[in-house]
Order: C-alpha cells, then structure tokens, then sequence
C-alpha cells in the first residue's frame, strides 16, 4: 500500500483485535464473531442534538405505528429545516454500519428532508430517544456456513416500501429498506416489486463471495407468498390477467 500510494500520504497499519474506524469501533474479541459499535458516536449525536434528551428520555421502539402516516402539520422554519436534515444524515450513517434496527425510521425520514413538518420533528425527537435508551446496542456478525447466504423481506405490508436482510448465521450482514418505485395493487405485487428492488444485491453478493474463494452452494430467498414465488419462478407462464400488467422487468 505505501508503494503504492505512499507518496501521497504514508498508509499506516494497526494490529489487533479491537480497531476504531469512521466512528466505529470493531471488535474480533469474541471467538468467531465481530462486533461493530458505535455507542460514543450515539452519545455526541445526543448531546448536539438541538431538543434537550436527558437521561431518562427514552423510547420502547424507534417510531409509532404511524410512521407511514403524513397528517396536515406546519412546515419547519429554514434553520430548524437544516438541523433536521444534519440529524437524519447522521442516523442514516449510523443505521448503515452498526444499527441496523433503526433502519426503517430512518429511511422514512430521509424521505421527508426536502419539507420536514413539525410531526416529523416528533418522529426524529422520539428516535433519539429510542437510541438514548439504546446507546449500548451494537451489532454482531458470524457465519455458521460460508457456502449459503439467507435473504429475508421484511415488510408485511403495501405501503409500497421494501425491507430486506441478509445474513449466513448470525447478524445482517446487509439490509436494505427503500421506498418502492411502483404502486401495487396487491400482496403478490408488492412481493414481486421487492424482490426485484433487492436482486440486484442478491446476485452481486454471491459473485463477491465467490471471488474470495468460496464457493457459493446457495443463495436463498425466503418469501413467504405462493402466489409471488410462482411468478419468480415461472416469469410469463404464471402470469395471469391480473398480474400482466407488471413490466417484464420484474420477472428478472
């Protein structure tokens, strides 16, 4: 690496089982098994955050079950508008590296930057909350079999959104959840549209694992809608009148 790019700036390595990198701090201690935690980013992301979050303001769950739901409210002021979009940036990198559970939350807020209301300020004030109870939750990751890879959709839902995960044991080793591209019109439409939205990564991953020198003896995709798996498995042949209006591209 210093051959390479050393005249740029001299690459220097760490040795160990315990290493801090872009705010996490990860850690191979346990047998079999790494951790990535990020608990100290949790607590500066508290204490710059603009509502006061005291010690015993806490939440049960990241957001109610009216998440999805966007009621008439007043739209936030320029600068509460700004500190709003700064807070969602920085949950989204957190959700991304080593809190997964929040994902979903902070993947509707995301959508909602351009023009934040005073619900969902609500929304983020109850997920600091949420992560102020939780500070200390970290995630883990292990494998149990290095030639199978599990994915996992996890919306039971048609609010149009599309939530997966993947994992070969033990943790998410990546997780998705994304605002569909289509309106469906039922179950069997809305199973159909996420695999779609996910399979893209179902494939690359599968490649990227095998260019490490694993083979890959399978790739599961677990769904529970029949009526969805026919027409992945079938395409065209399954595809009766009231599924021909899907584009072809979702029988890829």
């Amino acid at each position: 690496m210093n051959k390479k790019y050393g005249s740029v700036k001299e690459v220097s390595a760490k040795r160990g089982d315990v290493h801090k990198y872009l705010g996490m701090i990860i850690d191979f201690r346990s047998k079999v098994k790494v951790k990535f935690r990020m608990d100290d980013y949790v607590v500066d992301m508290l204490n710059e955050f603009p509502s006061k979050v005291g010690s015993k303001d806490t939440a049960s769950t990241p957001a109610l079950s009216s998440l999805f739901d966007n009621k008439n409210s007043k739209f936030l002021d320029h600068r509460k508008k700004g500190r709003f979009h700064t807070f969602v940036a920085k949950c989204l990198f957190l959700s991304k590296r080593a809190r997964p559970d929040v994902q979903l939350t902070v993947a509707i807020l995301s959508t909602r930057v351009k023009g934040p209301t005073n619900q969902d300020w609500l929304r983020l004030e109850r997920l600091m909350k949420y992560l102020n109870g939780t500070r200390t939750f970290y995630l883990t990751l292990g494998i149990d079999d290095v030639k199978v890879i599990k994915w996992y959709g996890v919306h039971p839902d048609l609010r149009s959104h599309t939530g997966s995960i993947m994992t070969m044991g033990t943790g998410a080793l990546q997780s998705g959840s994304t605002k569909q591209k289509l309106n469906t019109r039922s179950s069997t439409e809305a199973e159909l549209v996420r695999v779609d939205d996910v399979i893209s990564k179902i494939l690359w991953t599968k490649l990227f694992i095998e260019e490490q020198g694993y083979e890959i003896e399978k790739n599961i995709l677990f769904q529970d809608n029949k009526s969805s798996i026919l027409l992945e498995t079938n395409g065209r042949k399954s595809a009766g009148k009231r599924s021909r209006h899907i584009n072809i591209r979702y029988f890829l």
